[in-house]
């Protein structure tokens, strides 16, 4: 079985012994991880803008609806 207290005593050995090698490969390690994160909160941010960008024009579009019905209503009143 895989013993957690002798990995984490190894990897506070390296880390000491060689600091800059262990900060370098801690960095290689996350990039990949960062960029999907940037990279998908990119694509979250385009598809809120899309969302809020189609409500907008769905609620000016019930707003000229309902101010056409009046308009018809008012001209149906005057004849």
């Amino acid at each position: 079985m895989f013993d957690i207290k002798s990995w984490a005593k190894y990897v506070l050995e390296w880390a000491a012994k060689d600091p800059y090698d262990f900060l370098t490969t801690v960095i290689l390690v996350h990039a990949p991880l960062f960029l999907a994160s940037a990279v998908l909160s990119w694509k979250l941010a385009k598809m809120i803008e899309a969302k809020e960008k189609e409500q907008k024009n769905k609620q000016k579009w019930q707003e000229n609806i309902a101010k056409a019905k009046r308009l018809k209503k008012n001209i149906e009143g005057i004849y």
